[in-house]
């Protein structure tokens, strides 16, 4: 029988409504275990609380200690696999961030729940049963780090939260999940290994990321420059072009050695350098903008946080974007 920790973080799995009707964290990793049946026969379970935390008050700096934790877990203590409960508002923030700077070969599994213990059809307990299942796999070797909610296996690389209330709200947008759970059995449909690894040992949060719209002028982001943002994403239209004004708030965070990162704001595709007016693609990568591939901002804010931990080089931080699959 394999060897599984799981590291209780929070989130909705771990809430219960109080008096005023409202989920707040109430349960930990103990107190989950018992609510899920036959966990115990799929692997040996052992377990650490590292907190109740909701999705939106985990920072990344508590996600590169989590990824630290993990490392040690495989690398040291000889388990099998990691499963971490996490709150769904972040958790593809969080898996991402590890994913980035977790080297090792065994599995790692994120996963959380749509709704709380107090509601009816509490997708906890099965969607955590499947974790267990996906880590334990032989298949599930140097696949980096996955999710698994509602029976699908997704690459943290690719997966987005798409819905405020569906139990489906996974979805990697571009390549679908990589596999499913059924019957209590993790499938695969395609060969993926992990593809990059960042040696960051510390992170830098203090990047900015900005959404753009019509009209938009260059206020912000010269508001970050002046605050002393250390990278600026950027949302942009379509295949990452901007309203023509916000041109020169890139320019200034460029001549002050900021990185700036262009991704999309459409839910698919990945951005590029195809249209040559005034804020294309073309014109910001020539001026040193540097592209990022089809993640969302969310998590090319994460790459960022995790390359200017390791290095402040733009050249190099280009590379980390732009010369590796993902």
């Amino acid at each position: 029988m394999k060897k599984v920790i799981i590291i209780f973080t929070g989130g909705t799995i771990s809430m219960k409504k109080d008096e005023n009707d409202a989920a707040v964290p109430s349960m930990g990793g103990g107190d989950i275990l018992e609510l899920t049946p036959g966990i115990e026969k799929i692997a040996q379970i052992d377990f650490l609380d590292f907190g109740m935390v909701p999705g939106p008050h985990m920072t990344p700096e508590k996600m590169l200690e989590l990824s630290k934790i993990i490392s040690k877990k495989v690398e040291i203590e000889g388990y099998d696999g990691v499963v971490i409960t996490h709150g769904t508002d972040s958790l593809e923030e969080t898996a991402y961030l590890v994913d980035l700077t977790y080297n090792g070969l065994k599995p790692v599994v994120f996963v959380g729940s749509m709704k709380n213990s107090s509601e009816f059809g509490w997708d906890g307990p099965s969607n955590l049963m499947d974790a267990v299942n996906t880590v334990i796999s032989e298949d599930a070797v140097n696949k980096g780090v996955m999710v698994v909610m509602n029976k699908e296996i997704h690459s943290a690389s690719q997966v987005t939260k798409t819905s405020t209330y569906s139990l489906d709200t996974f979805k990697s947008m571009d390549f679908g999940p990589i596999g499913i759970v059924d019957n209590n059995k993790a499938n695969f449909y395609y060969s993926y290994d992990k593809k990059q690894y960042i040696p960051a040992d510390k992170v830098d949060g203090n990047v900015a990321l900005i959404k753009c719209g019509c009209g938009m002028d260059d206020s912000i982001l010269r508001f970050c420059v002046d605050s002393g943002s250390h990278g600026i994403v950027i949302e942009g239209m379509g295949r990452g072009n901007i309203p023509p004004k916000m041109v020169s708030g890139v320019e200034y965070a460029l001549s002050k050695n900021i990185a700036v990162v262009l991704v999309s704001r459409c839910l698919k595709g990945k951005v590029s350098a195809d249209y040559g007016y005034e804020g294309a693609g073309r014109e910001l990568t020539e001026k040193g903008v540097i592209l990022g591939d089809n993640l969302p901002g969310q998590k090319a804010r994460i790459k960022l946080i995790a390359a200017l931990g390791f290095t402040r080089d733009l050249n190099k931080i280009k590379e980390i974007f732009e010369k590796k699959f993902y």
